[in-house]
């Protein structure tokens, strides 16, 4: 089952077929621990044939409401804001408060990294919170080694968009320019 704050949003982007659909979709990654398209149309409870169900899986996935910047981002800005907010603020409080700033520290980290792996070559954007590192946003590059200052440009560009009313520190490796 999903948070409450996942289904509100959920059911805002989705019909409710489909936000049901995704729902069992994220229970049985949960579940089975498997990512391949043939082992979930195999286990996917529907009474079609295999050939519809992949075809059905497919076409889900492909849908336009279910794209990052769409439904991760409002997620991400939902958590967010509720991690910013300060409770039981007074008037006084609130007028001196000059900016937002994290309960625990006042930025938020954002971490850009290039990962190869196999022949791919992936460049992935994450929020640190706390211990964790949650993947915002990420983009397939079709060419082996560094990425180019073009290409960090290119993905940080939603996810500080998305930031802009919060401090934010961009933590970056080596190959990161």
């Amino acid at each position: 089952m999903l948070k409450t704050l996942y289904q509100k949003l959920l059911r805002i982007h989705l019909s409710e077929s489909q936000a049901q659909t995704l729902e069992l979709f994220v229970m049985m990654l949960q579940s089975y621990r498997q990512v391949r398209l043939s082992t979930l149309a195999n286990l996917f409870p529907q009474p079609i044939q295999y050939k519809s169900r992949i075809r059905n899986i497919q076409r889900f996935l492909k849908l336009p409401q279910l794209s990052a910047k769409l439904l991760w981002f409002t997620i991400i800005k939902a958590a967010l804001k509720s991690e910013f907010r300060e409770k039981h603020l007074n008037r006084e409080q609130r007028r001196k408060r000059s900016r937002l700033s994290l309960k625990t520290k006042n930025y938020v980290a954002v971490a850009i990294e290039s990962t190869q792996w196999r022949d791919r070559n992936l460049l992935m954007v994450t929020i640190i919170l706390g211990n964790h590192a949650l993947p915002i946003y990420g983009e397939l590059l079709f060419k082996l080694g560094s990425s180019s200052f073009r290409e960090q440009k290119r993905v940080l560009g939603p996810v500080l968009a998305l930031l802009k009313p919060y401090p934010v520190v961009v933590i970056g490796d080596a190959r990161i320019s």
